[in-house]
């Protein structure tokens, strides 16, 4: 992907992160009830250990998970569990934890609690004193993507080396869908990047400027907390991600940048069982051991 070159200094590598895992997950009940929806397992791994893995493979290893006091398995799950250790390796059995292991190993994890559910711009907010005055990655904890050589989180970084601005990720989706998301406008620089020029949160398909809606991904600059701090509530009291970019759009430039790998929104059910057969596709071996019931289910239907 080619972008704009920017005379100025490159910006500083991009080490930090926050990942709101706060929310309610009410779409996933009564299985989100005790359990955290970013804590339901694709594969062999929690949701959310998948996004950590995007994070800290981009080089953003200092990670922030925004959660409340219903979500303590979250932050259980990034943490020693030497009872656990000691029996799995007893047992010639610490492959069980390797990935966690080694994720443990080179990610720094600081956990923050979002008392009230406020939405998403006010848990980004709660963020702030982690970040500081550096440029940021912000991943959602429900969304997982795949299919791609370059992840979201690399592409919105590589993007920023060259930009010095903030990067939104987008998808591009059906026209009838555009009212499901946070939706752009913008000019296309160069392929696959958009410098925007208005955003828009669940228009409907008569007022959306476009079918390119925000993907779960963002590189944020640290200007981003004092907008969220003027924005006033919406619907329900909750503070909008998205109106807070508007206002750091009238500030500063903001650019979009169309993701490769495919979106999995594992925060609904139907497509939670997709990404489960998605992900199990790519490992032969589970493959073939889920084929025949596959197979049969396809047949009795």
């Amino acid at each position: 992907m080619a972008v704009e070159a920017n005379s100025e200094s490159k910006p500083s590598a991009i080490t930090k992160a926050i990942i709101p895992a706060a929310g309610f997950g009410t779409r996933m009940l009564p299985a989100a009830k005790a359990v955290p929806k970013e804590m339901l397992p694709v594969l062999d791994k929690p949701t959310i250990q998948y996004v950590v893995e995007e994070s800290a493979a981009a080089g953003a290893v200092n990670v922030a998970i925004v959660t409340s006091r219903e979500k303590k398995a979250i932050e259980d799950h990034f943490d020693r569990f030497p009872e656990l250790e000691a029996r799995v390796a007893a047992g010639g059995k610490d492959a069980y934890l390797r990935s966690i292991n080694e994720l443990m190993s080179k990610v720094r994890f600081t956990s923050v609690r979002q008392r009230d559910q406020r939405g998403l711009g006010h848990a980004v907010l709660q963020g702030r004193d982690h970040v500081g005055a550096e440029p940021f990655l912000c991943l959602l904890g429900d969304t997982i993507f795949s299919g791609a050589d370059v992840s979201p989180a690399q592409q919105l970084i590589d993007a920023h080396r060259q930009l010095g601005t903030a990067v939104i990720g987008l998808q591009r989706v059906a026209a009838d869908r555009v009212d499901r998301y946070g939706v752009i406008a913008g000019d296309t620089t160069a392929d696959g990047l958009i410098r925007i020029t208005d955003l828009i949160e669940k228009p409907s398909k008569d007022k959306a400027p476009s079918n390119l809606a925000i993907a779960a991904r963002y590189l944020l600059t640290p200007a981003i907390f004092q907008c969220i701090d003027l924005v006033k509530p919406g619907k329900g009291g909750e503070i909008q991600l998205t109106d807070a970019l508007k206002l750091l759009l009238a500030r500063e430039p903001i650019h979009g940048v169309v993701l490769q790998a495919k979106r999995h929104d594992v925060g609904d059910p139907t497509e939670w069982l997709r990404t489960n057969l998605i992900f199990a596709q790519r490992d032969p071996l589970t493959w073939n051991s889920l084929k025949p019931t596959l197979s049969e289910l396809m047949n009795e239907s």
